[in-house]
């Protein structure tokens, strides 16, 4: 299969492309900068800039007979405070968390149409099932690229294209040295640095991308796909069937103690 994976000059996205290429799949990563020691093959492309994105997908065409799977991948994290949060920012996060996919999408959509077949694959957070202090405009913008699939699973159903959404724990990266930081108030300061310790050493016993790269191999094989898989440690998993079925003020106690607040 000839699969496309945004945000694969490091962690999952890396990982995932050369795991799928060991498979037998041809991977085309896309993105800014050229990993080293990749056995997948790099387009350097900035998904948040339209042009860039249409000249990858036309040289894909070009020189690949189908596009099978789009794997979203690629995507930022932020944490601070909801208040004094800047709008540039929010903007920022958004353009590559959520519009940065749809711009993929509505590029690769005519070929799988055409193709009669095709899967796309959002990478999401198990955080976008709840708003988590310090991340809520992270949890909001994975919370819209949920919504948004859910949508389009319904739009291209006649095709025999599908969409899914992966949501995911907390995995073994360096995502801590990528986190935009907003400007948190003075009020917050001693309640955001218990959060944020408590939130990096969830990082440091997450699963490894070596098991998400697995998850997704699986998912790529599946003759049919369902809206949502989440993949992480138990707990992280549970706590969306939690917030489902417990009284609100039972979970939000239950999400401040995980959170060290």
């Amino acid at each position: 299969m000839n699969i496309i994976i945004t945000g694969t000059s490091s962690g999952i996205g890396f990982t995932l492309a050369n795991y799928l290429m060991e498979k037998g799949n041809n991977v085309i990563g896309l993105s800014r900068r050229t990993p080293k020691n990749a056995n997948f093959k790099t387009i350097n492309c900035d998904i948040t800039d339209k042009n860039q994105v249409i000249n990858a997908i036309n040289e894909i065409k070009t020189n690949f007979n189908s596009i099978d799977i789009l794997i979203s991948n690629a995507g930022m994290g932020m944490v601070g405070s909801i208040e004094n949060t800047q709008e540039e920012e929010i903007i920022k996060l958004f353009k590559l968390n959520v519009v940065s996919c749809i711009t993929l999408i509505n590029e690769i959509l005519p070929v799988m149409r055409e193709q009669k077949f095709g899967k796309i694959i959002n990478i999401s957070s198990i955080g976008s099932e709840m708003g988590l202090p310090f991340r809520g405009f992270y949890s909001a913008s994975k919370s819209a690229l949920d919504k948004i699939t859910e949508a389009l699973r319904y739009e291209i159903s006649n095709f025999n294209v599908q969409a899914t959404v992966v949501h995911l724990g907390d995995i073994q990266t360096n995502i801590a040295e990528s986190r935009v930081h907003s400007t948190v108030p003075k009020a917050y300061e001693t309640i955001f640095q218990k959060v944020y310790n408590s939130m990096n050493s969830h990082v440091d016993d997450g699963i490894t991308t070596s098991e998400v790269a697995e998850f997704i191999h699986q998912l790529t094989k599946k003759r049919v796909l369902k809206s949502h898989y989440y993949c992480g440690k138990f707990m992280q998993k549970i706590s969306v069937s939690l917030k489902k079925f417990l009284p609100s003020n039972w979970f939000e106690k239950i999400i401040k103690k995980y959170s060290n607040l």
